[in-house]
């Protein structure tokens, strides 16, 4: 009797619908239910759909793999989606890349999330059990064994996955590795007063004097003094070899030195109004004056017949630059255009008038044929970038400041730039993401000066607040993945 209630009441569990239609139904099966989940872990399953149904909000990783703060909690952030579609979904992920290569190609937030509720339901579902065999893997290719009674929690993959070397975070100190004191340094935007030489001698404009500090031995030297001809510096700029200097001035003249002996080798006529830009091309050097045009001579001739003149701004020309391989010039004026100039003609071949105040700061990449970078006055605040070779814009990032100077590091894809107004900051910029690096500060004024050491590493910069400041911003290992354009002609060796 008490063996017939129990099973009574047993039948009546097992199928509550017969028990409300009356009629008890003895099941298709009496023994108990064992969900069959091979594989699975039940520790990370648990975590899995704990954190799912938290919905915090996490930041979102940066292009170059760390977070937003600088921790690496990207990179972290990565390694913990990688395991769980290891543990969860049998992804078979050995190996951590950058989250277009891996784990989220194809898998953007919302079908990681679909996949992870999937796959946190299957957790908890029957399957009936399914064997299948499979292959041993190869313990040469693994180095992990895969032995069943091993005490790790995780699979062998996601064991290489854990064991796989993480890259050193690149650090930047954001404090300079060394001040110097610049007194009489001009806050004047059309200016350039300082140049790093390839000989590691940085010149310097001061007043009417022009300074020579060296890198190596920390001794200064005066190189010249404009006080008698009641005259002033205005742009400084070595030649590429680091033996011959030119020196603007206010009144218009050029004087080139031959440091090794401090002798002035010439002085060049022909502007009726200050030089605030030079560009050396080999032993051709190019000015721009605020009489609004450019001038390029060859020092090795007579100035008058070797003097070029390129008319084509309707206002002071302030920045200056020659492209690596020296066919192209590009000159940025107050009048808010950017002009590239061919070695062979005397009107620009290029004209650029998206920028809304005045250009100063041009920089051409030394890694892309025909990249150009360009940056705007206080008005515009912006950094573009352009094809010189199709003559098309490409990228443009707004800074929130007045861009004063661009460089671009020697061996990565990276470029600083200088900042005025209201920031007076230092950023380092990735490219092509246009993710910032670093934010350097220091300077009280206008970091309207920069100049890249020879090796590439340090930059040095001067401000209004007569003091220049060096800091290591750049590393000197050279990019594994450099942007390589399909109509660059001098990537490989025909």
């Amino acid at each position: 009797m008490f063996r017939e209630s129990f099973e009574r009441r047993l039948l009546q569990q097992c199928s509550p619908v017969s028990r409300k239609q009356g009629v008890l139904v003895r099941p298709e099966y009496m023994d108990r239910y064992i969900p069959y989940r091979p594989g699975n872990n039940w520790q990370t399953s648990f975590q899995a759909i704990r954190r799912g149904t938290e919905n915090q909000p996490t930041k979102k990783p940066r292009g170059d793999g760390t977070a937003g703060d600088g921790t690496g909690g990207g990179r972290d952030h990565l390694a913990y989606g990688c395991l769980l579609r290891n543990e969860l979904l049998g992804a078979e992920i050995d190996e951590l890349r950058s989250p277009l290569n891996t784990c989220a190609e194809g898998n953007r937030a919302a079908l990681g999330a679909v996949q992870l509720a999937s796959a946190a339901k299957a957790a908890l579902a029957y399957s009936p059990p399914v064997f299948r065999f499979r292959a041993p893997a190869n313990k040469s290719e693994e180095n992990i064994d895969p032995s069943p009674y091993s005490l790790s929690p995780v699979s062998a993959k996601s064991q290489k996955l854990l064991r796989s070397p993480r890259k050193a975070t690149r650090k930047i100190s954001r404090i300079p590795f060394k001040v110097l004191d610049a007194p009489e340094l001009q806050d004047d935007f059309y200016l350039n007063l300082v140049d790093w030489s390839a000989q590691n001698v940085l010149s310097v404009g001061l007043g009417t004097c022009v300074y020579l500090w060296s890198a190596c031995t920390s001794q200064v030297t005066r190189l010249c003094d404009l006080s008698s001809e009641s005259n002033a510096v205005t742009s400084v700029a070595w030649s590429e070899r680091g033996h011959l200097v030119a020196v603007g001035t206010q009144k218009g003249h050029i004087s080139v030195w031959d440091v090794s002996v401090n002798k002035e080798v010439t002085k060049l006529q022909g502007h009726i109004a200050r030089v605030g830009a030079l560009a050396w091309n080999g032993d051709v050097l190019s000015s721009g004056s605020r009489d609004r045009h450019i001038r390029q001579r060859d020092i090795r001739t007579p100035p008058v017949q070797s003097s070029k003149l390129l008319s084509g701004h309707r206002q002071e020309v302030c920045g200056l630059k020659w492209s690596p391989d020296g066919q192209s010039l590009a000159s940025g004026g107050n009048d808010n255009k950017l002009f590239v100039w061919s070695m062979h003609s005397t009107s620009p071949v290029q004209t650029y008038s998206s920028h809304v105040a005045a250009v100063k700061a041009i920089a051409w990449s030394p890694h892309q044929h025909g990249l150009l970078a360009s940056g705007g006055g206080t008005a515009d605040r912006c950094i573009r970038f352009w094809n010189t070779l199709t003559s098309q814009p490409m990228q443009c990032v707004d800074t929130g400041s007045q861009v004063c100077n661009l460089a671009w590091s020697k061996h990565s894809s990276e470029l600083v730039s200088t900042h005025g107004y209201s920031q007076n900051q230092i950023l380092v910029w990735k490219y092509p993401s246009l993710t910032q690096v670093a934010k350097l500060t220091g300077h009280s004024y206008r970091v309207l000066y920069l100049a890249l050491s020879p090796d590439g590493e340090a930059i040095v910069t001067g401000a209004g607040d007569e003091t220049l400041r060096f800091w290591n911003v750049f590393s000197k290992t050279p990019s594994h993945k450099e942007n390589k354009s399909v109509l660059n002609l001098y990537t490989a060796l025909r």
